[in-house]
């Protein structure tokens, strides 16, 4: 029994010092063994390199420095100063194009059509927006032109100076915003008595700083108007097909679901964008 034992403890401790030389062995020549183990494994490999084809050219990207120094002249202080209001112009650029400009009369009329039509998302507002921007284009290309022709260029060929390219600038706008509001100057009057301004007797006695809140309460209203006139077809629509369907007893169904579809024939029946485009032109261009 005492023989028994023996052996056992014996073999343990035997097997443990086996497994502790063996791995004294693999920390001691790792490299070895694995590269002798690995060198034509698998079967068949060779041995590749990560040289480059000298042949192969990199890519050539240009460095970019910006410096900062004091204008030395008055034409170098000058080209600040016209950059400088580029960059102020192009920053107030959407905010120019939407309120001095009949883009916010399109933009308003279009979204009424497409609620008076009780569409949702046909089309898109990016899409009214789109057409809204080109028709405004369209309209304003006369005064953009003069504009070009009678300010920016002679700014750009040193013929003129800044007030004057701004005081051209400012005659083509204001002219226009002032031909939309020819018939009705009631917020010309209002702005002008908050102001504490006197009556003008002629255009050039309207500050831009008047005009242009002026025309945008006018084109609002305008805008209104027109979407007021093109909701009373649609509301006469809706009403006859809810008259129906509450006759019939069909009070769980949506009027408005039923209305969509006739409300959708009659406009393409009668070329609703057509007179929708001509009359809106018809209303800017007089």
């Amino acid at each position: 029994m005492f023989k028994k034992g023996f052996d056992f403890f014996k073999n343990k401790y035997l097997s443990k010092l086996v497994i502790f030389t063996i791995l004294v062995f693999l920390s001691i020549f790792p490299v070895a063994s694995q590269s002798s183990q690995n060198q034509n494994f698998p079967q068949g490999s060779v041995q590749g390199t990560t040289q480059m084809n000298p042949n192969v050219r990199g890519l050539n990207i240009p460095n970019v420095d910006i410096s900062i120094t004091q204008p030395r002249n008055g034409q170098q202080m000058a080209f600040s100063l016209q950059v400088l209001l580029l960059l102020t112009v192009l920053s107030l650029a959407p905010s120019l194009l939407i309120l001095m400009t009949c883009f916010l009369r399109f933009s308003i009329v279009l979204d009424f059509i497409k609620r008076a039509l009780s569409l949702q998302q046909v089309p898109p507002t990016s899409v009214l927006n789109g057409i809204a921007l080109f028709m405004t284009l369209f309209v304003m290309w006369p005064v953009f032109q003069q504009i070009y022709s009678n300010s920016f260029k002679p700014m750009s060929e040193g013929t003129a100076t800044l007030e004057q390219a701004y005081s051209q600038a400012e005659k083509p706008l204001k002219m226009f915003m002032y031909s939309q509001m020819m018939n009705d100057t009631t917020y010309i009057d209002t702005f002008m008595t908050m102001a504490k301004l006197d009556t003008p007797k002629t255009l050039d006695d309207v500050p831009m700083y008047v005009m242009i809140p002026s025309y945008i309460l006018h084109e609002l209203t305008v805008a209104f108007k027109i979407g007021v006139i093109l909701y009373i077809p649609f509301i006469v629509i809706d009403m006859v097909v809810a008259s129906i369907l509450m006759s019939m007893g069909m009070m769980m169904l949506p009027p408005v679901q039923i209305s969509m579809p006739f409300k959708l024939m009659l406009f393409v029946l009668v070329d609703g964008w057509g007179l929708l485009t001509q009359q809106l032109f018809i209303s800017v261009i007089k």
